[in-house]
C-alpha cells in the first residue's frame, strides 16, 4: 500500500532523506535498488516517486539506475486544499507551505553544502593520491602514506558511522599547501556554498525555483515555483543534479529507455560466468546496461537488421563495451546455437510501430525456449497486444521486419561461446506483490516456460509490461 504523505523535511538522526522520480510502474526495481545499493531505510513510495533515507554520499547516490531524478527533501505532506477557486487563496495556501516551517529548510540545505563539502573532500584525496607534490619522497614513506589511509578508510566502515553526519559534526579540515588551480576553483566554490547556507540574512541565498502540478490544481492554478503538487500529496526538494540520473553518458545513441532496460537487466539474476543473451537487441541498450553493471558475463546480442546492429556496435564502442559483448546478424527464431546453452534471455520484443515482427511471438518464444538451461530465466518487455496473446494463448499475425534482407558488416558477425549459470530469484517488493501475481494468474504457463513476475510499466504515450519466466524442465518431458 501506497505511503501516506506526511513526512517532515527534518533531518533524520542518521543519513538524509531524498527523494527520486520514476517512471509509472518501475517503483518496486527503483525501492529494491536503493535498498540494495544505498542500505537506505524508511524507504516507501507514491505513484511516481519514491521516498529513502541514506548516509551515501553524492558519488553512490549517482549510480541509481532505475530513477529518473534525485531530490533532497524538504517536506512531504496532504494536497493543498483547492476547494475554491480563488487563485489569491490557493496563492496563500502555497505561501505557507513554504515558509511555515523554515528550519524544514535550513536542515535541507545544511545537508546539501555537506553532501558537496564530503564530495569535494573526497575528490582532493583522489587527486593528491593521483598526483603527489613533487619532491623526493622514500619509496618506505609513500608505502606508510597509503597503509594510513587504508587503515582510515577501514576503521570509517567498521565504526558504522555515516560519512555525511560525520561530515555535519565536524569542522572543515585546514587545507594543505599543495593544491593544485582545479583544487583552489573547488574550494572556492565550496566557501561560497557554506557562507551562503551560513548567512542570518536569506535574502543573500539564491535558487533557481520552477513548478510542476497535475490533478485539479493544475486546472486552477498556474505558478513558477519548485513544488510537486498534485491531489494525493503536496513535495517540496532541492534536486541534487542538474543532469538526470536517467541521463546516460555512455549511450551514444539511444533506444530503449535506460530506465527500462536496466530493470530487465536488474530482473534476470544475472551471475558471474553467465551467458546472456539479447536476441533482438536493436541498438543494445539492454546489453550495455546490464554489461555497465554485471560485467564478468558473457554477453551475446542478435538481430535481424544489420542497420540497427551498426547502431549497437557504434554504441559499444562509445561505451567502451565492444570487446565484452558480442554481436550477430541472425533472425530471432533460428539462433545459431546448442539447446540448453543460454543461462539468461532479455529482450525487448518489437511493439509493430517502427519495427514489426513476421513471425507470431509464440515462435519467438518457442526458439528462446529452446536455447535456454533448465532453470534459466527469460526477462522480455511485452506491448499490451503481445501480453494479451500470450496470456490468451493466441497468435499473433503482425508483419515481418522489414528493414530488409541485406547483410551487415563482417566486422560485427561474430561466434558465439556459451557458458555460466544463473543464481536464486530476487523477490519483489511486498507493495506490489499483490498486481504482479493478479498478473501471472491471467498468465499461463507455455511449454516448460512458467511467469515469474509481472510488471505493467509506462513508456510515456504507451503502455508495457515486464514480464518473467522460468523454464522449469526440458523440452518433451
Amino acid at each position: 500500500m501506497a505511503a501516506v504523505p506526511t513526512d517532515s523535511g527534518s533531518r533524520p538522526a542518521a543519513g538524509a532523506r531524498f527523494f527520486c522520480t520514476a517512471g509509472r510502474g518501475l517503483e518496486p526495481f527503483l525501492m529494491r535498488e536503493v535498498r540494495a545499493r544505498l542500505a537506505a531505510t524508511q524507504v516507501e513510495y507514491i505513484s511516481g516517486k519514491v521516498f529513502f533515507t541514506t548516509c551515501s554520499d553524492l558519488n553512490m547516490l549517482k549510480k541509481l539506475k532505475s530513477a529518473e531524478r534525485l531530490f533532497l527533501l524538504i517536506k512531504k505532506q496532504f494536497p493543498l486544499n483547492v476547494s475554491s477557486v480563488s487563485k489569491g487563496k490557493i496563492l496563500s495556501e502555497i505561501h505557507r507551505l513554504i515558509n511555515d516551517d523554515p528550519e524544514s529548510w535550513l536542515n535541507a540545505i545544511s545537508t546539501w553544502k555537506n553532501l558537496l563539502e564530503l564530495d569535494a573532500k573526497k575528490d582532493k584525496l583522489f587527486q593528491r593520491a593521483a598526483n603527489p607534490p613533487k619532491r623526493k619522497v622514500e619509496e618506505n614513506d609513500i608505502i606508510n602514506a597509503k597503509k594510513l589511509k587504508t587503515e582510515q578508510l577501514q576503521e570509517l566502515q567498521e565504526s558504522g558511522e555515516c560519512p555525511l553526519e560525520k561530515q555535519m559534526e565536524e569542522e572543515t579540515q585546514e587545507q594543505g599547501d599543495f593544491l593544485t588551480e582545479r583544487e583552489k576553483s573547488q574550494e572556492a566554490f565550496q566557501n561560497n556554498v557554506v557562507k551562503a547556507a551560513d548567512a542570518k540574512n536569506q535574502n543573500d541565498l539564491t535558487f533557481r525555483v520552477s513548478c510542476r502540478c497535475s490533478g485539479a490544481i493544475a486546472k486552477t492554478f498556474t505558478a513558477q515555483i519548485f513544488i510537486h503538487l498534485n491531489d494525493i500529496y503536496s513535495v517540496v526538494g532541492i534536486p541534487v543534479f542538474r543532469i538526470p540520473l536517467a541521463s546516460r553518458a555512455y549511450i551514444k545513441t539511444a533506444g530503449l529507455r535506460s530506465t527500462i532496460a536496466w530493470a530487465l537487466a536488474s530482473l534476470a539474476e544475472i551471475q558471474a560466468g553467465a551467458f546472456v543473451l539479447d536476441p533482438m537487441c536493436g541498438l543494445g541498450t539492454i546489453l550495455l546496461e546490464a554489461a555497465k553493471e554485471w560485467p564478468d558475463v558473457y554477453y551475446v546480442g542478435a538481430d535481424v537488421s544489420d542497420s540497427q546492429l551498426l547502431g549497437a556496435y557504434d554504441n559499444l564502442k562509445a561505451a567502451g563495451l565492444k570487446n565484452k559483448i558480442e554481436l550477430l546478424q541472425v533472425s530471432v527464431i533460428d539462433l545459431p546455437l546448442p539447446s540448453e546453452s543460454v543461462d539468461v534471455i532479455i529482450s525487448d520484443i518489437p511493439f509493430g510501430k517502427k519495427f514489426k515482427l513476421g513471425e507470431d511471438i509464440k515462435s519467438i518464444l518457442q526458439e528462446m525456449e529452446r536455447v535456454l538451461h533448465v532453470g534459466g530465466a527469460i526477462v522480455l518487455l511485452l506491448s499490451e497486444e503481445h501480453h494479451r496473446r500470450l496470456k490468451d494463448g493466441e497468435q499473433s499475425s503482425i508483419p515481418l521486419n522489414s528493414e530488409g534482407s541485406h547483410t551487415g558488416e563482417p566486422s560485427i558477425k561474430k561466434c558465439l561461446k556459451p557458458g555460466g549459470k544463473t543464481g536464486t530469484s530476487e523477490t519483489v517488493s511486498s507493495s506490489f506483490e499483490a498486481s504482479s501475481q493478479e498478473c501471472l494468474d491471467k498468465t499461463p504457463p507455455f511449454g516448460s516456460l512458467v511467469p515469474v513476475e509481472c510488471h505493467k510499466v509506462s513508456l510515456g504515450r504507451t503502455d508495457a509490461f515486464i514480464c518473467k519466466y522460468r523454464k522449469l524442465h526440458s523440452l518433451g518431458l
